[in-house]
Formats: structure tokens, sequence, C-alpha cells
């Protein structure tokens, strides 16, 4: 029990912070490779922590259950009254445990992707920032210290995607990312309101158990708003927008939010708040069509994208999809294994793209490269490792939660009849196969489409965590997998709510699903393969143009949204504001100036004319009097 003191809990969101400040503070004395060395060991420290934690509380036995950690009053205003708290459970170790295990490895590869960069102290600053905001976020006990975090990822995010500011570009996604967030946010806050006057706490222990006993309505709007602010931050239809941009910052940063962090920050919020959602089944509903949709989207565009980091942006809005559906058919542990093995393989996926820009010299760009597995070999091993996994072919990870899910969402079909879910996850599962295949065989087979270069294989400090990475899309899937015993479902079961009524006894003929799955995933390689073989990338025709456009939904906010908004701005700051606003203060300044001009002639300084004004006063005041 020692181990989960408030002190030992504090240690693990300690580190990161103290990296923070000591390379806000004293980056520039500690020359190119300090501020590296540093925050890789604060975040090393995170995850040495979390270990701890992790022993101490398997220790107490299955019957742990939520352990809170009150850290006394935080602010009182009014019926608001606020405990900053933090939560230990099964649900925030796996969070912490991934976060810190994960981004330790992005942190040791950034040393070497960053090494030319002028200001590593200020990168590495960020990324430790990032990696406490996310913490603060999986282990808050209140939703108020749990928005806490949410905001401060998002802060992160912006500084972080905009690091090199001075490209247009990257200045551009930054706010772009800092503005689709606001909105999401913004429903999010809505719902906080909703709950704590519905409730009159906003503690997540005591909301969970009141979700059930607060009327219809209530509970379905506050699920509905806060599903909002979930999609804002894992990318999701209509708010995933931001999120393909994100690759305007450095190559670690794309890894760090796609797999570890920001983007999961909207599964993780529903799995949080499983006893609301799994009351709510109109909301469920919606929670796993909308994920379904976006996960067939996204992995519709991801085909024709032609920048190797937008076709991983892409996979990751549409696999985040996957992890809706998850929740949506009120399977959270599966959604929350696909969490872990994502984070895995996706992660994996970035840095080998890091890696070819590296070689390339900021070459990214598919219809320029080719030929690289020769002189990239270990590189090009660990993307077609993180592919396999993302398409789902086994052993590798991907397959044993993606497959997971799709059972799952057969068995919410089989239960109300609603197939949608998993017909568009199957179909996704195909597609997935074939844009990945496309993308490594682009990338990596063929001669090179640029002879002229000279690409060389990354420097050790950025393999060794693509290896690890490797290792673990290899062997993570056992972590659910039921010939290994399903530790981490097992784990998680305590911390999640268990479906009743209409779901929980129905059960999804689990090997004829497995079956099927391997069979679409090994047909979308195939078909990738006969597509793209030789590095050829046919257009698709008319479909093609779509898709590359993205389905012109960035077009179709552009004219409705950003474009009217502008000629708004512009109406207000010009006839508005200049024309009429200031117009109207300045006449008042110009007619009193005139006025006092007018009233300054009559002081000449002349006692004769002062005393005729006075005896003129006089004289009009007796008038006026006599004439009452």
């Amino acid at each position: 029990m020692e181990g989960l003191a408030p002190a030992g809990v504090l240690l693990l969101l300690a580190w990161p912070l103290a990296g923070w400040l000591a390379n806000g503070l004293l980056g520039r004395r500690l020359g190119r490779i300090g501020p590296g060395l540093i925050g890789s060991a604060a975040v090393a420290g995170s995850f040495a922590t979390a270990l701890g934690l992790l022993a101490a509380y398997r220790a107490l036995g299955p019957e742990a259950g939520p352990i809170p950690v009150p850290l006394g009053a935080w602010f009182g205003a009014g019926a608001l009254v606020v405990d900053a708290s933090l939560l230990v459970d099964p649900l925030a170790l796996t969070m912490a445990l991934v976060v810190s295990g994960v981004g330790f490895l992005i942190h040791v590869y950034a040393i070497g992707y960053m090494a030319g960069d002028p200001h590593p102290a200020r990168f590495f600053a960020y990324l430790n920032l990032f990696v406490f905001a996310m913490l603060l976020l999986v282990t808050a006990g209140n939703l108020l210290v749990l928005f806490v975090g949410w905001e401060l990822v998002g802060v992160c995010s912006y500084l972080l995607i905009g690091f090199w500011f001075d490209r247009p570009a990257a200045a551009t996604a930054g706010r772009k990312a800092f503005v689709t967030n606001r909105v999401g946010d913004a429903a999010f806050l809505l719902g906080l309101f909703l709950l704590f006057t519905s409730v009159g706490s906003l503690d997540i222990l005591k909301v969970g158990e009141a979700a059930s006993a607060l009327p219809g309505g209530v509970r379905l709007a506050a699920a509905l708003l806060l599903f909002a602010g979930a999609t804002g931050k894992s990318a999701q239809i209509p708010l995933h927008v931001w999120l393909p941009d994100a690759m305007e910052g450095p190559t670690p940063v794309s890894a760090l939010i796609h797999a570890a962090t920001m983007v999961t920050a909207g599964v993780f919020l529903i799995a949080r708040l499983g006893g609301l959602f799994l009351a709510t089944p109109g909301a469920m509903a919606v929670v796993a069509v909308l994920g379904a949709l976006t996960a067939f989207f996204a992995a519709t565009v991801a085909l024709r994208q032609h920048d190797l980091k937008r076709v991983l942006a892409y996979s990751t809005i549409s696999q985040l999809g996957y992890m809706f559906v998850a929740m949506g058919a009120f399977a959270p542990a599966a959604g929350m294994f696909h969490l872990v093995t994502h984070a895995f393989f996706k992660a994996l996926l970035f840095l080998a793209a890091g890696s070819v820009m590296h070689a390339m010299h900021d070459v990214i760009d598919v219809r320029r490269l080719g030929g690289l597995a020769r002189p990239l070999r270990q590189t090009a091993l660990g993307f077609v490792v993180g592919g396999l996994a993302l398409a789902g072919v086994p052993p590798f990870a991907g397959f044993f939660s993606k497959d997971l899910i799709l059972e799952h969402a057969f068995a919410l079909g089989m239960a109300t009849g609603n197939y949608l879910p998993y017909l568009l996850g199957l179909l996704t599962a195909f597609v997935t196969a074939v844009y990945i295949t496309r993308a490594a065989l682009l990338t990596f087979s063929g001669r090179p489409a640029e002879p002229g270069a000279r690409p060389h294989e990354a420097p050790p400090v950025m393999l060794w965590p693509m290896a690890l990475l490797a290792v673990l899309s290899v062997a993570g899937g056992g972590l659910g997998a039921r010939a290994a015993g399903e530790p981490l479902l097992r784990f998680l079961e305590p911390a999640l709510p268990h479906p009743d009524g209409a779901l929980a006894g129905v059960h999804a003929p689990a090997g004829p699903l497995m079956v099927l799955s391997v069979a679409v995933a090994a047909a979308g390689v195939a078909l990738g393969w006969t597509l793209h073989r030789g590095r050829r990338d046919p257009a698709l025709g008319a479909l093609g143009g779509v898709l590359e456009q993205r389905w012109y939904i960035d077009a179709l906010y552009e004219a409705a949204l950003l474009r009217p908004a502008r000629a708004l701005g512009r109406w207000l700051a010009g006839p508005v504001d200049l024309g009429a606003i200031d117009a109207l203060v300045n006449g008042v300044g110009r007619g009193l100036a005139r006025l006092g001009a007018d009233v300054r002639r009559w002081q000449t300084g002349y006692a004769r004319q002062y005393a005729l004004g006075v005896l003129a006063g006089t004289v009009l005041i007796l008038v006026f009097w006599m004439l009452r």
C-alpha cells in the first residue's frame, strides 16, 4: 500500500514536470545532447514509477478496486466545491504505462532525429510537458482535474505541431489543431456543467455511481456532449480535419500525438465514464456508428494520399474509429486493448517514416521514394512489421485487438439488429490492408524514383526504439489473446462496467469471424500487391480524385465556414468597426474639440467683458422669475 501513497502517485507526475522545468530554465547551458538526455530520463522515471505502482496495486489483490488519492481542497465557488484528487485503478495504470513507456522510446528516438535542430531544449521541454499533461489526464480523480490535463494536452499539441513556427504551414497547422479542439472542448465543458448540476459533484467515482439514477434525457445530453469533446481530441468526424495537418510538426511529435497521448484521450474519457455511457444506449449507438463511419472514411482517404506521414495520419483516424466502435459495442476492454497495440505499431510506423525522412533529407512524398529496402534494411523491416500489425495479419498484435473489436461489433448486431458497425469495420480492415501495402511498396520496393539520392540508415539511437516497438508489435497481441489468458483484459475487467440486458448473454461465433477477418486482411494485402507492385500507382479514376481531395470535406468547410467567417470578420473590422464605431467615437471627439475652441474665444481676460456677462446673466434670471 505504501507504493500507492499520494507521494508515490505524485512522483509519476513529478518526473516529466521536473524535466520540463530543467530544460526550460537551464536548456541553453545543456548543449546539444543534454536536453534530450534529461527529457528521456524524466519520462523513464515516470515509466519506472508506473511499474512500481502496478506492482503495489497488484499486491493488494483482486479486491483492491479504484483507489482515490486525495490532494486536498482546490477551490470553491458557491455550491461548486472541488477537491483535487487522483485515481489509481487498472485503467489509469494501463494508460500511464503506455504513455510513459512509448513516450520514453519516442524521446530517445528524438535525440537522434532532432540532433541538428538549433532549439533542442525547447523541443524536449514541450515533449516533457506533453507527457505530464497526459499523465495528469489519465490519473485524474475529478472531472475538473481531468479537464485541466485535457486542455494542457491541447496547448502542448499547439506548441509542438507549430514547433517550426517560421514555416507558414506548421504555424497554420498548429492554429487549426487549437481552434478545432476548442469546438469539442466547449461541448465538453457544457457536459461537465450538466453533470455537476445533476449529480452535485464532479468526482469521477460519484458520477459513475449516480449515472444510472439520472433522468434519461439528462444522461443522453451529458453523454453526447462529452462524446462531442472526445471527437475533437480523438479526431472523429466531423472534427477530424486537424490531425492530418499535424504532420507539419517534427516526426517524434507525430508519433507521440498519434500513438500514445493526445488522440487516445477521447477513447480514455468514454472508458473512464463507462458507467454513464453504459446506462445510455442511445449515446452508445451514436458512438458505435460514428466510429465505424470515421474508420471507413479515413481508410478510403489513405488510399490516395502521397505524403507518407499523411497516410499514417488518416490511418490513425481510422484506427481510433475502431476503438470507438468497441466503446459503442459495450466492449471498453477491447477498445483499450486496441489502444495499447495501436500505440506499439503506430509509433513504429511513424518512427520508420521519420527514418525515411532522415535518410532522404526530408523527402516524404512516396512518388519520390522507392528502392529504400536495401539501404534502409532495418527501417524497412520495422515498417513492414508495423504495417502487418496495422493490416491485422496474424500473429501480429493488431490482428488480435482488431479481431476482438469486430467480434463484439457482430455481437452488437446480434443483440440490436444494427450490423452497420461490424460491416463497416470489416470493410475498413480490407481497405487498411490495401493502403498500407501500397505505402510499403511505393516507399521501399523497386528502383529509386530519384537515382541521385544517397540514403543512409538511421543512427542506433533512432533504430533501438524502433526495434523495441517492433518486438511489441509482434508480441503485444499476447496481452489480449485467448491462448495467452487475456492478461490485459482480465486486469482491466474490474475497472470497466459490464453490459447487462440484451447484450449480457450474446456471444458471437468467434471462430468463423476470425477466419473471415484473416481472409479479408489477406485479400487486402493481395490486392495492394497486385495494384502497386513495381511501384505502380493507379489513379482509380474519378473515385481516386474524390479520395485525393478527402471526400471534399475540407473544401466544404472552407466554403461553408471559413470563407463566410473571413468575410464577416472583414465586414466587422471595416465598415462596422472603422466605418461606424470608430467614426462615431472620433466624431464625438472632434465635436468636443470644436466646442472647446468656440468656448475658448470667450476667455479674453478683459474684466469689462466678464462684468457684462454677469450683468446679462443676472438680467435673464430676473426676467425668468418675473415671467413665471
